[in-house]
């Protein structure tokens, strides 16, 4: 696709609230083909990237992503993801790809049991996914958090093969890097903001990325990981 805009599908749900936010990062500051694909569709073949945005999908109503997880649309992100797709789970997207297996353990409620919105620094731990390959390891990047169920669990065994592997992705920390309790916002084990799956291209994050693409909205730092995406896109010449 030399030459072309790269095609990346926006999910749309039942509730998704943040599909307009990554549309225009993608669109509109990024130059790329971004299209809305609603949950009833069966295919992503015509894409080159996919992303599952934030919001509340079917409302919550019954557990995060759970509902979500049984769209047909979450059929064609497995296989999309199998085939060597980069995926990204943003938010409730993150809590999606948890509920449907495409990456390990889960989300419960914040410590603090009480809705956080704000910006936070995370901190790179591997320049190793598509997402994060234009960005240092050990960079800090200033995003904003939107959530009450945002505290990542897996059990200790898990955990142990995630850091094993490389699959932490990001940790929240302070503004100079330093991953200490108080600067985790939610209780996360490990102060874990993302990870990856295994073979490195399926993401999920609780930051929100799309919201940080341009300067005025106090941080461009999100950017980088679109950026780093379509980069990566090209140079594997889909």
């Amino acid at each position: 696709m030399t030459g072309q805009a790269m095609k990346i599908a926006v999910l749309v749900f039942p509730g998704s609230n943040c599909d307009h936010d990554a549309y225009h990062a993608l669109k509109h500051v990024l130059s790329a083909d971004a299209r809305f694909v609603w949950h009833k569709e069966g295919s992503l073949a015509e894409f080159d990237a996919a992303v599952i945005p934030g919001g509340f999908t079917y409302g919550d109503y019954l557990r995060t992503g759970a509902m979500a997880k049984l769209s047909p649309v979450m059929g064609a992100v497995r296989g999309f993801a199998d085939a060597g797709g980069p995926v990204i789970g943003i938010c409730n997207g993150f809590q999606i790809l948890l509920e449907a297996g495409l990456l390990p353990g889960a989300m419960i409620a914040n410590e603090s049991l009480k809705f956080i919105c704000d910006y936070k620094y995370i901190k790179t731990e591997t320049s190793g996914t598509p997402f994060t390959r234009g960005i240092p390891e050990n960079a800090v990047l200033r995003v904003p958090i939107a959530h009450y169920q945002g505290n990542y669990y897996a059990d200790r065994e898990t955990l142990a093969g995630l850091e094993e592997n490389g699959q932490v992705v990001f940790r929240y920390c302070d503004a100079a890097g330093n991953v200490t309790p108080d600067a985790n916002p939610n209780g996360s084990v490990g102060n874990i903001a993302g990870i990856c799956n295994a073979s490195r291209n399926v993401l999920g994050m609780m930051p929100h990325p799309e919201r940080c693409s341009e300067a005025e909205m106090g941080s461009a730092d999100g950017r980088r990981l679109f950026t780093s995406m379509i980069q990566w896109l090209k140079e594997r010449g889909r």
